[in-house]
């Protein structure tokens, strides 16, 4: 059973940034594709970014030349830098492979204030 762990959120004013990982165990997720997520209170959860195996990336239109996704096979962990952070971005974000692994971590809570 794999178990995914989001770490590295936090609250932070307009125009800044935060890295977050994730890291899993349990199972390697080396030939998998990587996604970001995430859920706005009252929202459903969205996909936000993805990266294959092999390093290619696709972002939604809203993070666009603001996030950048990326991993680390050999840590079993991904990642996800976030710059220019909007009110908007406020959210709880997850991880997981895609097609998605079952059970999904706990998350981690983004909070950008204006």
């Amino acid at each position: 059973q794999v178990q995914l762990v989001e770490s590295g959120g936090g609250l932070v004013q307009a125009g800044g940034s935060l890295r977050l990982s994730c890291a899993a165990s349990g199972r390697t997720f080396r030939f998998n594709v990587i996604g970001w997520y995430r859920q706005a209170p009252g929202k459903q959860r969205e996909l936000i970014a993805t990266i294959r195996p092999g390093g290619t990336t696709t972002y939604t239109d809203s993070v666009k030349g603001r996030f950048s996704i990326s991993r680390d096979n050999a840590k079993n962990t991904a990642y996800l830098q976030m710059n220019g952070l909007k009110p908007e971005d406020t959210a709880v974000y997850y991880c997981n492979a895609i097609p998605n692994f079952s059970s999904w971590g706990q998350g981690t809570q983004v909070t950008v204030s204006s």
